[in-house]
């Protein structure tokens, strides 16, 4: 049977750690680690032996025991970080005392792609690994670097990165529509993927680089080919001319989350209902977060056709001649969406392992954010019009799997059907 004595050896130590009386608050610790009969209090019995210790090599252990216990405990794993030299104390920083970020323009680095022969712009060719030039049609082959490692969630909340905006980035505001798309810096116009408009760039914004990319994997003829398969299995005939697709890479947050989820309810059994609980182990991978608002109720069909986990690490040189949607939702906002999926996932997982549970109560305190990334993905866009109404089609640019809103389905609904259904 468990007792409070060893919490209460823990919170004597905090307060001899709080006064500065080391020698005490280690006593404490000592004791408390020899009582304790519960996982949250050897986990932080041995975090704040950590914190009294001197000897670099007796703190990485306890941060280490720490660790085994709760993998994601977030004073632990900064405490270790900053042991290991991948923080510094100083980048660690209050997000509620966060500087403004500036709107003002400031001036972006510029990477010339030209062609090595004559000159010209170089544009990817949308096969997934080829530059190729506008005026010669000289090809020089893109090496794909290797995936980009996901980036510590808890590390990245501690010294900013999660709020903050780095990297100035050229883009321009669609006067038609009211979109925005980042640019490769030399370019200086280019036109809307959505509407067609072509506009001119006219300010930088300081933005956080992708991660990682999910190179187009093919050219726009093969984008209509797929586009005409799909209208005419639905014998689809639109009223006028359609535009054909236009190529663009879409904003995605992805988050690793992982922990334990204990629950309590009961269900109706033998003409009764009967107490459960138990305890629901969670990991999840790459949960879809759009960082743009535009295509966002497309995601949960789209999200299934990409595969993330080959992505390449982001070059801009992949964005050259082809428009990738400015992200609205930082990485910190993001996080909280994700956080509320993977519990939603949780309760439905829950509901069918045991069924109609009532009174479901669970705590989510151990779910913890591991990891996260920012991810292009890309896309074919365009619409059609069919008995005075638009309807929207996207296509995917990796599988090229088609998405789009049917004449039987309202502007609410789009993207239900998708080819091969």
């Amino acid at each position: 049977m468990q007792s409070d004595y060893d919490n209460s050896l823990l919170r004597e130590a905090v307060i001899n750690i709080k006064a500065k009386d080391f020698g005490l608050a280690r006593r404490y610790l000592e004791r408390a680690l020899d009582m304790a009969d519960d996982r949250d209090t050897l986990t932080w019995a041995n975090y704040w032996m950590s914190q009294v210790s001197e000897d670099p090599i007796e703190k990485r252990k306890y941060l280490e025991e720490a660790l085994g216990n709760d993998p994601t405990h977030p004073e632990a794993r900064k405490a270790l970080a900053i042991l290991d030299g991948k923080i510094k104390p100083g980048e660690i920083v209050n997000p509620d005392a966060l500087a403004a970020q500036s709107t003002e323009a400031r001036k972006a680095q510029a990477d010339r792609f030209t062609c090595p022969k004559c000159g010209g712009r170089m544009v990817f060719d949308g096969d997934g690994r080829t530059l190729v030039c506008e005026y010669c049609a000289r090809n020089q082959t893109l090496n794909s670097a290797a995936p980009q490692f996901e980036q510590d969630f808890i590390l990245a909340m501690a010294t900013g990165k999660g709020h903050r905006t780095p990297v100035a980035v050229k883009i321009f505001n669609c006067q038609g529509c009211g979109a925005q798309f980042i640019l490769p810096a030399i370019e200086i116009s280019a036109m809307c993927a959505y509407c067609g408009s072509p506009h001119v760039v006219a300010t930088t914004r300081e933005l956080v680089e992708p991660d990682s990319i999910v190179p187009m994997a093919f050219n726009q003829h093969q984008a209509i080919l797929n586009l005409v398969g799909w209208v005419e299995k639905r014998k689809i005939k639109p009223e006028g001319k359609v535009q054909p697709p236009r190529g663009m890479y879409l904003p995605v947050w992805t988050f690793d989350i992982f922990g334990t989820v204990p629950w309590s309810g009961t269900v109706y059994r033998n003409k009764k209902q009967v107490p459960v609980s138990g305890d629901k182990n969670v990991s999840f991978n790459d949960i879809f977060i759009p960082a743009a608002s535009r295509l966002a109720d497309l995601l949960p069909k789209l999200k299934a056709g990409f595969d993330t986990s080959s992505a390449a690490a982001y070059d801009p040189r992949y964005l050259s001649g082809w428009p990738a949607e400015v992200y609205e939702k930082s990485m910190s906002d993001a996080s909280l969406d994700a956080r509320q999926q993977a519990v939603e996932r949780v309760r439905a997982s829950i509901h069918a392992d045991t069924g109609n549970v009532s009174d479901l109560n669970y705590s989510t305190s151990s779910l913890s954010i591991l990891s996260f990334k920012l991810v292009l993905i890309p896309l074919w866009y365009t619409s059609y019009v069919l008995d005075g109404h638009e309807y929207r089609v996207v296509i995917n640019g990796q599988s090229g799997t088609v998405y789009g809103e049917t004449h039987k389905q309202s502007i609410l609904g789009w993207l239900e059907n998708a080819l091969g259904e």
